[in-house]
C-alpha cells in the first residue's frame, strides 16, 4: 500500500512541477559515486574553504537549492565557498541492510577523501540539515582529522523524554516491525511523522499557506516546497530502524554510548569548531534537542545562532533552507563564522 502510495506522490508532485514549481538547480557534475550515494562538484578549483552538505537521507536533496531566491548552494557559491553535495541514492529491493555505519561514517568518509584529494589536501568543513546534521556530527566525532569544522542546520542531537513532543510522539507510534523491513516507504515515513506531529506537518502547513497567499514571492516557495515533499525516496529498513532506536529511543549519541564500527562517540568526543543554528518555531528540533549536547562538548569554538523561523517556508524545520529572511539576516552570519575558522 505504502509503495502505492508513494507512486501517487511523486505523481502529484510532478503536476505541481508541470505547473511550474519544479525545483530550479545550479549546475554540478558528479565527481564520485558508491552504492548509495553520489558526490556533487558545484563549483571552479579556484574557491576556497570547501564545503560538504550533508542532506537528510528523507526525500531528494533539491530542497538546499530549490529555486535562486532560495538556495543555500547558490548563497555559499556567491560567497565563494566549493560547495560539494552528498547525494542520497534509493536503496533498491534486497539493499536495505545499510545503517548508520553506511551511512553517517563510510560515505561521509569517503567523500570527504575524495574531496581532500581533489582540493589537493584540504580538509573540508561538513554543514548538515535535520537528520544529515545528525550525520555530520557523528562523523566529526569519529574522524575529526579529516573535517574543519561542522555547521548543524536544526540538526536533532538530544532524544531524551521530553526533548521534544514529536520525539515522544515517534517513540511511542513507531512499529517495532520496521527492523524486520528490508526497504521502507517514504510515504510511511510521511504517515508516521504526520501521525506524530499533526501540527506540525498538517495544519502548520495550511496557516503558512493562508499566510502566503498575500504575498506571491511566499506562495510560489511553499509550493516548491510542497512539490519537494510529494518526492518520496524509500530508506533503508535497518537505518529507519537504528535512528528510531539508537537515536530517538535509546538517545546513544547524547549518552555517548552510540557504537558505530566498535568506536563509541558522543558529544564528549566531538572537539571540531561547531557552529548550531536552531530555530525556536521548529517542533522537530527545538533548543531542547541541541543545546544539551553542546554545552557537552569539550572545544570552547563552539556557537549557536537562534532563529526565529519565518511565513512561507512551508515547515518550520526547513525555514532556514526555504525562508527569505533566514538567507537575509542568518546565513550571513553563518558565512562570517565559516569566514572566521579560515
Amino acid at each position: 500500500m505504502f509503495v502505492l502510495m508513494d507512486t501517487l506522490r511523486r505523481t502529484q508532485g510532478a503536476a505541481l512541477e508541470a505547473l511550474g514549481f519544479g525545483p530550479i538547480e545550479c549546475g554540478y557534475r558528479v565527481l564520485a559515486s558508491g552504492r548509495r550515494w553520489r558526490l556533487r562538484d558545484y563549483a571552479g578549483p579556484d574557491a576556497e574553504p570547501s564545503l560538504l552538505i550533508i542532506p537528510a537521507p528523507i526525500k531528494r536533496p533539491y530542497i538546499w537549492d530549490l529555486a535562486p531566491s532560495v538556495s543555500a548552494v547558490s548563497y555559499c557559491l556567491h560567497h565563494r565557498l566549493r560547495v560539494y553535495l552528498l547525494e542520497w541514492l534509493p536503496p533498491s529491493h534486497g539493499d536495505g541492510n545499510a545503517g548508520l555505519d553506511e551511512y553517517a561514517d563510510q560515505a561521509i568518509s569517503e567523500a570527504t577523501a575524495r574531496i581532500s584529494i581533489e582540493t589537493r589536501g584540504t580538509k573540508p568543513f561538513l554543514m548538515g540539515h535535520s537528520l544529515g546534521g545528525t550525520f555530520a556530527a557523528i562523523y566529526g566525532a569519529l574522524d575529526p582529522q579529516s573535517v574543519r569544522g561542522l555547521v548543524l542546520l536544526g540538526a536533532p542531537l538530544c532524544f531524551q523524554p521530553g526533548t521534544s513532543r514529536f520525539r515522544d510522539a515517534i517513540v511511542s507510534i513507531a512499529p517495532s516491525t520496521l527492523s524486520d523491513t528490508d526497504v521502507v516507504p517514504g510515504s510511511l515515513l510521511t504517515q508516521l511523522s504526520a501521525l506524530a506531529s499533526p501540527g506540525t506537518f498538517i495544519w502548520s502547513r495550511l496557516m503558512d499557506a493562508a499566510f502566503s497567499t498575500a504575498d506571491p514571492a511566499a506562495m510560489d516557495v511553499h509550493a516548491r516546497v510542497e512539490r519537494w515533499a510529494l518526492d518520496e525516496m524509500p530508506l533503508s529498513g535497518r537505518l529507519v530502524n537504528q535512528v528510531l532506536q539508537w537515536l530517538y529511543r535509546d538517545d546513544r549519541l547524547c549518552r555517548g554510548t552510540l557504537s558505530i564500527r566498535n568506536r563509541v562517540v558522543g558529544p564528549g568526543s566531538l572537539r571540531l569548531p561547531t557552529l548550531a543554528v536552531v530555530n525556536t518555531a521548529d517542533e522537530i528540533a527545538p533548543p531542547r534537542s541541541i543545546v544539551p549536547f553542546v554545552n557537552a562538548m569539550p572545544v570552547q569554538n563552539v556557537s549557536l545562532i537562534e532563529y526565529p523561523g519565518e511565513i512561507g517556508v512551508g515547515l518550520q524545520h526547513l525555514a532556514i533552507l526555504t525562508g527569505r529572511q533566514a538567507y537575509a539576516q542568518t546565513w550571513p552570519e553563518i558565512i562570517s563564522w565559516l569566514s572566521f575558522q579560515c
